[in-house]
């Protein structure tokens, strides 16, 4: 083994270092804050866990993205946890087992076992909110509500958000009785927006069939012109249809009043995620940024594998991809540099500094050290018996 094997990261896993560090922890406390001041717990899931939790009511794209290894103890496959959500779920539905509404909120490290795309690493910093105990339209409008209040705190100036409704796919698919095999790979291809394929898979279905109304609604996209042509084609249609259809009609709405500067739209094949979702989905976008800054929504299914069903809603985002996409005041110098002096007054005032400032002291090696570099913007000088703080400068 060569030196340099020896401090080699694997690609896509990378230090943190200062300043971005402290930037992304910063984001990370004012976004665990947000979350807490609107009734949210926090909670702090297990980096590893038996396969069978983290794989329970998800999809094969979470299995594909988890590292896996044998667990010395038992023998039983574990895996690094590659999404949160699922840990969520599984705490609200026996750890805790409450009653009611629970709301609950977490923010660490996931582990990807390969990038999402290019510009991206494998170990993102995920955080999130998870509502469970409500089945009510008003609890999807607050966590898209507490979403949105998120990217505010985070500086982005300008977001987009798609709205989509996966009850409105999984009604056609079931209308059209699509075997297993076929329908998975339907809904792979609208999920990569790939109409060659669609033609492929749904052109022989009839006009007028659930199966026509699914290849045109894939092409349907847009502002709330969408919804309108989304209503068209789905004309006649059963009763699920409409009442999806109606649910994102009165979220645009809300948008619309409470949050005019932001911009919607309606993406029917608005399906990402890893398959757990069940109803109302979304997606928040940033201008010249093509992924996802923050996405969510329904997922009624995961509870009932571990015992107990649940209706829960929520949405997680990166806080990594956030600090480099907000416009958050970069942080500035503000420490205190102390000069290594055996002094007891110094020892008393840099104790008396730190309760309530940063006190960087001088070891016997800084005799030419610039405390600027260090991040401080003053000192402590003696003045007669008393060592008090002045400008750097």
């Amino acid at each position: 083994m060569t030196v340099s094997d020896r401090w080699l990261l694997p690609d896509g896993v990378e230090d943190t270092l200062p300043p971005l560090a402290g930037q992304i922890e910063s984001l990370r406390r004012d976004v665990m804050d947000t979350c807490q001041r609107w009734g949210y717990q926090l909670v702090i899931p297990p980096l590893i866990e038996y396969l069978e939790s983290l794989f329970t009511g998800t999809g094969h794209n979470l299995q594909l993205q988890t590292f896996k290894l044998t667990d010395q103890l038992t023998g039983r496959m574990m895996g690094v946890r590659a999404d949160m959500t699922p840990q969520a779920a599984r705490i609200d539905a026996h750890t805790l087992g409450q009653e009611g509404v629970t709301r609950l909120c977490y923010a660490g490290h996931i582990l990807h076992t390969r990038p999402k795309h290019m510009l991206t690493g494998r170990t993102p910093v995920q955080a999130g909110c998870e509502l469970f105990g409500s089945a009510s339209e008003a609890a999807d409008l607050e966590i898209i509500n507490l979403m949105l209040e998120t990217l505010r705190v985070a500086g982005l100036p300008e977001v987009h958000l798609d709205l989509a409704h996966v009850a409105i796919y999984e009604t056609l698919i079931d209308e059209a009785g699509f075997d297993r095999d076929t329908s998975a790979a339907i809904f792979d291809a609208m999920g990569r927006k790939s109409g060659p394929e669609l033609d492929k898979l749904l052109g022989h279905c009839a006009a007028g069939s659930a199966g026509a109304r699914l290849r045109e609604l894939a092409r349907v996209s847009g502002g709330p012109e969408a919804l309108d042509e989304a209503r068209t084609i789905l004309q006649g249609g059963s009763d699920n249809l409409s009442a999806a259809l109606d649910q994102l009609g009165r979220i645009a709405d809300m948008l619309e009043q409470g949050y005019p500067n932001i911009s919607y739209g309606f993406d029917f094949c608005e399906l990402r995620g890893y398959s757990y979702h069940t109803g109302v989905v979304f997606a928040a976008y940033v201008p010249g940024h093509g992924d996802s800054v923050a996405k969510g929504g329904r997922y009624d299914a995961i509870g009932s594998d571990f015992g107990r069903s649940r209706p829960a809603t929520g949405f997680s985002l990166d806080i990594r991809a956030l600090v480099a996409l907000g416009e958050r005041p970069a942080g500035s110098a503000s420490a205190v540099w102390a000069p290594a002096d055996e002094d007891p007054a110094l020892e008393e005032a840099i104790t008396s500094l730190r309760q309530t400032d940063t006190v960087v002291r001088a070891l016997p090696e800084d005799s030419n050290a610039d405390p600027s570099a260090r991040g401080c913007d003053r000192k402590l000088v003696k003045q007669g018996d008393r060592w008090v703080v002045q400008p750097l400068s």
